[in-house]
């Protein structure tokens, strides 16, 4: 199904780094008072089991500030984000790559554990009032170990699950067979955790990076648009570190594939802009890329993240700047939005 109708505009930020009611109330109204209605909350198992109440309050502040909200399952099972805490109760559950070492971080997507362990997750989102839940970046690591690149996950529950589907042992080295084990893995455990959340009422959004090394990415994405239950389907085209790159060309490229293929499947869109790590002297850059988002067709532009994530030790050289920038874009498609919502009932109000 192919959806062509404009969607309203939605602007926002990631808000992690402050559980203080009284500071993030300021931050919630900081937000709205520059031109952004969608707040990306952080829920971590650290949050879950010290600021549950804490956090079923931002959502409501968040709400009453006039902000739509997103709950985002930062480090539940690993980066990006926290290291898993969930591993700790479940040692039997880790990642083990394809040279034997075993992951200390990040949790197997094919433990049943970790999979119920993520349904009490979502009942929780559900406490809290969360109504959508941002899934970041699904991926399976990879890494390098001398001269050879490591994939996983290796552990013997997903070695019994590919050789039930491929009828043989798991290679050393990745190959098609197991590029396709790993998408398949990201995409089953998506499958179950969105339908899920569905079932109890909560929509589902996800952002793929635009690597395509570690599983879904812009050229895997048809894979997990065809969940029924996943309602967007964004990436974040971050340009920083880049070599050669126009920030607003590259983000424009790349949100208008993102836009086309979610558009393919009926579904929703979101485009991240890279707000943290910004170079003093780069600020202005922030201006140009959210410009290329919007050109390009996005309506649901969002910053990585509040302040130019001044609260951790990878924020923007000059976070006053950076969020200024942030501000001023924000602003700049708002009034582009505004202008051609006027000018479609100008042409409504001509034509009766």
């Amino acid at each position: 199904m192919k959806t062509d109708m404009i969607k309203p505009l939605r602007t926002g930020a990631a808000y992690h780094g402050n559980r203080m009611p009284q500071h993030m109330e300021q931050d919630l109204r900081d937000m709205v008072s520059h031109n952004m209605n969608l707040v990306v909350h952080m829920f971590t198992h650290n949050d879950w089991d010290r600021h549950k109440n804490k956090m079923r309050d931002a959502v409501s502040m968040s709400i009453e500030a006039g902000l739509e909200v997103w709950i985002d399952n930062w480090g539940l099972g690993g980066p990006p984000g926290d290291k898993s805490h969930f591993l700790a109760y479940y040692p039997d559950s880790h990642i083990y790559y394809s040279n034997g070492d075993m992951d200390p971080v990040r949790a197997c997507l094919n433990s049943l554990d970790f999979r119920q362990f993520t349904r009490e997750w979502i009942d929780a989102v559900q406490y809290i009032g969360g109504t959508a839940i941002f899934w970041d970046e699904p991926h399976l690591p990879l890494k390098n170990a001398g001269d050879k690149t490591c994939y996983a996950c290796c552990c013997k529950r997903c070695k019994s699950l590919f050789k039930e589907k491929f009828g043989r042992d798991m290679p050393a080295e990745i190959d098609e067979d197991v590029k396709n084990f790993r998408v398949d893995t990201i995409i089953d455990y998506f499958r179950e955790v969105t339908d899920y959340s569905a079932s109890k009422g909560i929509k589902n959004a996800v952002c793929v990076m635009l690597d395509a090394k570690r599983g879904i990415s812009l050229e895997t994405i048809d894979r997990i648009c065809s969940l029924p239950n996943l309602d967007n389907i964004g990436s974040d085209p971050y340009w920083l570190g880049k070599q050669g790159v126009n920030p607003y060309q590259f983000v424009y490229e790349n949100s208008k594939r993102n836009i086309d293929i979610s558009n393919g499947f009926g579904k929703d869109h979101n485009i991240w802009i890279q707000a943290y790590s910004t170079p003093r002297g780069r600020e202005d850059e922030i201006i140009g890329a959210v410009e290329g988002a919007y050109d390009a067709g996005a309506r649901t532009i969002l910053a990585w993240g509040y302040y130019g994530s001044s609260s951790n030790d990878y924020a923007a050289k000059n976070p006053h700047l950076a969020w200024t920038r942030t501000c001023e874009a924000m602003a700049r498609i708002w009034d582009m939005e505004r202008n051609r919502m006027l000018e479609d009932n100008r042409k409504l109000y001509r034509k009766a």
